[in-house]
């Protein structure tokens, strides 16, 4: 199909766009990679009146160190995640989720921002801003606001952004001592959208895991915290039938949504992938 008649913008600065989006409100779509939004438009599913090019907004783009967190621009692509040094060294699990995510073309032209933004629940980079307590940070006419990842993914494909704001930096702490990381999904083909994915951070210590951060992606309309095992494998023996009983509990409260898969099936592999990175994020402890 040939999407609807729009306008075209394409700012040269972060207050250039927001000032495009303050003015036109709920009508503006922002064009970032345009992996998940050009789909969108050739079916109708999306009829803005307004869209946005912010590639060529270069404070958008980068990887930079500020004190404990890794800060991180929002048109920085999936591959520069996949080969930043920074990012390598201070959030390894983006840098594993980033080389999952689709294949080397949608890598190329695929952003952080545009991924989270999105907030698809099938997606491989929100569950990991999610399991690492990261933070979002919008700029809109009032200036920054600084959103928790808990509170950013609102509903299917929304997110607590308003429609004027546009998302500039993610804000993830840094990797520390102790702490083991290892993302691992199923997808039925190499094209297919991912059906289960597990973001695991586990910080080890004297043998046993003292924290646990798990984040789930499409087991729900949202990226999801598994709280139950993360309570379970706190203080758990780091060995394979203590992890194992932990992840049995993963799916609970959960609402998968992909047509065509039982809820029993989704489940069984939620559990099998929590204990597979789990197991593997341990063998990753940093010292």
């Amino acid at each position: 199909m040939i999407p609807g008649a729009f306008a075209y913008a394409c700012p040269q600065s972060v207050g250039e766009a927001v000032g495009m989006l303050a003015e036109c409100g709920e009508g503006a779509k922002i064009l970032a990679g345009g992996q998940s939004l050009l789909p969108l438009l050739r079916l109708r599913s999306m009829a803005p009146k307004l869209l946005v090019d912010i590639n060529r907004v270069p404070q958008l783009r980068g990887v930079r160190e500020e004190g404990d967190s890794l800060v991180i621009g929002s048109m920085t692509t999936q591959h520069d995640l996949l080969h930043d040094v920074l990012v390598q060294r201070n959030a390894p699990l983006l840098a594993a989720a980033a080389q999952m995510a689709g294949d080397p073309a949608v890598r190329h032209r695929g952003t952080l921002g545009g991924s989270v933004t999105h907030a698809d629940p099938a997606g491989d980079l929100a569950p990991v801003v999610l399991a690492l307590d990261g933070e979002l940070v919008a700029q809109g006419p009032r200036g920054l606001r600084t959103i928790p990842a808990a509170a950013f993914f609102v509903g299917h494909l929304a997110t607590a952004l308003e429609p004027e704001e546009l998302l500039v930096e993610i804000r993830l702490p840094k990797a520390g001592d102790g702490w083991g990381f290892h993302y691992e999904k199923f997808q039925v083909s190499a094209q297919a959208p991912t059906l289960v994915g597990v973001a695991a951070a586990v910080r080890c210590e004297n043998g046993g895991i003292a924290e646990a951060r798990i984040a789930l992606a499409n087991m729900g309309v949202t990226p999801l915290r598994a709280a139950t095992t993360e309570a379970a494998l706190t203080g758990a023996d780091a060995t394979e039938a203590a992890v194992a009983r932990a992840a049995e509990g993963v799916a609970e409260g959960t609402t998968p949504t992909t047509p065509g898969h039982s809820t029993v099936y989704r489940a069984h592999l939620a559990r099998v992938l929590t204990r597979r990175a789990v197991l593997a994020a341990v063998r990753t402890e940093r010292s």
